[in-house]
């Protein structure tokens, strides 16, 4: 779907259930190549299924995927509404989890959480630009939790934002 201002966006509820996880992968990449952004299509594949994985094991429902496209960025959102932040785990060779905010901020230009402001919840976010910009800041070794800040302008849901599925 495309509003008057050229944004496009795509939304999906996800089921709280692992296996959804692969369906999302899938229709992510399909919209990405209907919009033409084969080039990032891996790299925000796996900040979905990240995202996404650490919403259905950490969060509560109801979980949404959402992807906002503009001439300058493109932006993933995923909002669930468990009380749980992100936070980085220790890692090491041994560990079992802890990677997924390394791997987001290895991929993402930018990313951050926003807690919900009526109750319990928090909306995950990553960005990539479409023009050529500053490089990315954050290095994945040197990760820190995100903190809550403000998403850039276009990131967070608006009224029009609880339509599901659309393109």
């Amino acid at each position: 779907m495309s509003d008057k201002s050229g944004i496009r966006t795509a939304c999906w509820d996800v089921a709280h259930d692992p296996a959804a996880v692969s369906g999302a992968r899938e229709q992510v990449k399909e919209v990405l190549t209907t919009w033409g952004l084969d080039d990032l299509a891996d790299d925000v594949v796996l900040v979905v299924a990240e995202l996404l994985s650490n919403a259905i094991r950490h969060g509560a429902p109801p979980i949404r995927l959402s992807l906002w496209g503009a001439a300058e960025d493109l932006c993933v959102r995923v909002t669930d509404h468990g009380e749980g932040r992100p936070r980085q785990l220790p890692t090491n060779t041994e560990a079992v989890h802890g990677r997924g905010l390394p791997i987001i901020a290895a991929l993402a230009h930018d990313f951050g959480v926003v807690p919900h402001s009526t109750g319990p919840g928090k909306t995950i976010w990553a960005r990539w630009p479409l023009t050529d910009g500053p490089p990315r800041t954050t290095v994945a070794a040197q990760i820190s939790i995100p903190r809550s800040r403000p998403a850039p302008e276009g990131v967070m849901p608006t009224a029009n934002d609880h339509e599901s599925n659309d393109r």
